[in-house]
């Protein structure tokens, strides 16, 4: 799933940082809803690969990376 994320931001023209994290995030992550991978924008949780999906069907994806200073359109 990490692959699909970073497809779709690199897509998008931004360059994305990938983090591996422990078994103990993962539980943490489900606790948050977010779901792994945890997708965050200029430091703000967007959610998990669903939510992402979500937010750049809605057309909202580019306006949330412009802000956080992650593309530059």
């Amino acid at each position: 799933m990490v692959h699909v994320v970073r497809k779709l931001l690199l897509g998008q023209g931004v360059n994305p940082v990938v983090c591996e994290v422990g078994e103990d995030a993962d539980e943490a992550a489900t606790a948050s809803g977010a779901g792994l991978p945890a997708v965050f924008v200029g430091g703000r949780l967007v959610g998990g690969l669903d939510r992402l999906m979500a937010v750049h069907i809605a057309g909202e994806l580019v306006p949330i990376l412009k802000q956080a200073g992650a593309l530059w359109l």
